[in-house]
């Protein structure tokens, strides 16, 4: 198991760090059989041709309604069934790397995989159905405020006219709710699609990753002002995780009914005394385990139980 993380400038945008990580963590390790995992709020244009020009293998969250509209119009000609993998294969051409020949490309096959669900359709719907109450809510009177006018989420519904009167199109709530419960992938992989798309809905772990560093471990925000601080505090938390995984995983192999935070909320209650004998000035140590919730717990004090 290799482990590594790299450390950005707050200001650097996001989109623009995740093939150099990649690049940097395949040369450190000298990997050769790497598929790249990663949805589509990191998948600029040029992040895709970074990977397609480095010959990386990837596993890709689709944005399917800026797809071609030939693709579009494949995709809501389709039976909304579940546990159907639709497929649609293309190829497209792009620089090839390092070559020594100008105009040089490479012919990269690609797969789009379309899915659709039920309980995502609902969803979709919901979200839809609150953020235009929202919208009435807000510009029901037909005109807008400053503080309003950037707002994200379901502007898209909205026309200004007349430079501040805002109207609601209806038009574009009927062409979004042709797209309820439809999630697309992309890949250029040979794994089969109902395995390409358990793979993608595996990044629910790095969603949990962030929330747990950021809450739990307090990893942001960050109080620091010289790089060498602000790398050690990014390093004390990257360590910090790695023992929250390794207790989460013990738990599980000791068959513990707790979750992470629940063992680490009863640890907290324990008292451990230090003794010292009056003759002979040796220390003793003892870790009291007084109510039933820490009895509990008791056996993870025990490092044999799970290192042998």
């Amino acid at each position: 198991l290799s482990l590594a993380y790299s450390v950005f400038c707050g200001s650097q945008y996001e989109g623009f760090t995740m093939v150099p990580v990649v690049d940097d963590f395949v040369a450190r390790f000298h990997l050769k059989d790497v598929v790249v995992v990663a949805d589509s709020g990191l998948m600029t244009k040029k992040n895709v041709k970074l990977l397609q020009t480095g010959k990386y293998k990837y596993i890709l969250g689709a944005r399917i309604r800026n797809e071609a509209k030939e693709v579009r119009e494949w995709i809501l000609s389709l039976e909304k069934v579940e546990d159907i993998y639709y497929e649609y294969e293309r190829e497209q051409l792009v620089p090839a790397p390092n070559s020594k020949e100008p105009g040089a490309t490479l012919r990269i096959k690609e797969r789009l995989i379309v899915t659709y669900s039920k309980d995502r359709a609902r969803n979709d719907a919901e979200n839809r159905k609150r953020g235009i109450e929202r919208l009435k809510r807000d510009f029901g009177s037909g005109t807008v405020k400053k503080e309003n006018i950037n707002r994200r989420g379901y502007n898209k519904f909205l026309e200004i006219t007349n430079d501040v009167g805002i109207v609601i199109n209806e038009e574009k709530i009927v062409e979004d709710e042709k797209w309820d419960g439809w999630k697309g992938y992309v890949t250029n992989t040979v794994i089969a699609a109902k395995e390409v798309v358990s793979q993608y809905h595996g990044l629910w772990v790095v969603e949990r990753a962030f929330r747990v560093t950021k809450g739990n471990l307090e990893a942001r925000p960050v109080f620091h002002f010289t790089s060498r601080r602000i790398e050690a505090h990014i390093c004390i938390c990257f360590i910090a995780y790695k023992v929250y995984k390794e207790l989460e995983r013990i738990l599980k192999l000791m068959k513990f009914p707790l979750s992470v935070d629940k063992a680490l909320e009863i640890a907290k209650t324990i008292p451990t005394i230090t003794m010292r004998l009056p003759y002979n000035q040796q220390k003793l140590t003892k870790t009291l385990f007084l109510t039933e919730e820490q009895q509990s717990i008791k056996p993870l004090f025990d490092l044999k139980n799970y290192f042998g």
